[in-house]
């Protein structure tokens, strides 16, 4: 990483690697401290010696954990992490804050809400949702479908990752935000993309059985371990930075997965 980083001179540096999924980490919590915590270390190492112009770095809803003020902000306390990814992904933004102050780097943490759509991670649940539903088999469904997601759909993300990729943070500049999360004491900002619009996790059953016509099986379970029961992004900085809106809803992002997923898989052949 370092001969890259000497040859090429980036000037923007966008970390979005990492070992995501709650439950995995409860598992196999080795691999989340390797890739998020020494990962993160080692790239921070990297832009210390070859400074980018700015280095945003992708973060989670799950660092706000127990926290029961939502809409979640930027400038909440995030002290009360529930799972151990989520603490790894704490832990990043902990340790960036530190490399942004002692090393003039500035750092946007992007705070991520239930990303969907195309390309999604097998392991994610509308993934395993559809596949279970397509095959007949029933759906785990925690705290008996009791739960609500902000579910952002991945083009949205993207639009909000390049229009914040422009908005370097600096020691001096000031936004007309009253709760804008800057640092007092380095080049960082932690910031959500979200859709700011929570969601049922009922209505993204409801929405996949509309699109691959197919009633769900379902079999609903008590709460599990690490999972909270709602993420809610509050997107005001994010707008009053950048003018961001998301632009698609979850049944429209849920009819252009189930296209891609068919298109990828077909309706057997997964």
């Amino acid at each position: 990483m370092y001969d890259i980083f000497e040859a090429k001179k980036p000037n923007l540096v966008i970390h979005l690697a990492a070992q995501a999924g709650v439950h995995y980490s409860i598992e196999n919590p080795r691999s989340y401290l390797e890739s998020n915590i020494v990962g993160t270390f080692e790239l921070l190492e990297a832009s210390r010696r070859f400074p980018p112009q700015h280095l945003p770095i992708a973060s989670s809803s799950s660092v706000y954990g127990a926290n029961t003020s939502i809409p979640y902000r930027g400038i909440n306390k995030t002290d009360s992490q529930i799972s151990f990814y989520a603490s790894t992904k704490k832990t990043t933004e902990i340790i960036s804050h530190c490399y942004s102050h002692l090393f003039d780097l500035p750092i946007t943490m992007f705070g991520f809400f239930t990303e969907h759509g195309p390309w999604g991670r097998p392991d994610m649940a509308i993934v395993g949702f559809t596949k279970s539903i397509l095959s007949g088999e029933k759906i785990d469904l925690y705290n008996y479908v009791n739960m609500k997601r902000d579910f952002t759909y991945i083009d949205d993300l993207i639009q909000g990752i390049r229009l914040l990729a422009d908005k370097i943070p600096t020691l001096e500049n000031v936004v007309s935000f009253s709760e804008d999360s800057k640092s007092s004491v380095a080049p960082f900002r932690v910031v959500n993309i979200g859709n700011s619009k929570p969601e049922k996790l009922e209505n993204l059953i409801i929405a996949l059985e509309d699109a691959l016509k197919v009633k769900a099986k379902k079999n609903l379970m008590p709460m599990q371990p690490g999972d909270v029961y709602a993420n809610w992004a509050d997107i005001s900085l994010m707008k009053s930075l950048t003018g961001f809106k998301p632009k698609t809803n979850l049944n429209e992002g849920v009819q252009k997965f189930v296209a891609w997923y068919q298109s990828e898989y077909g309706r057997k052949d997964y």
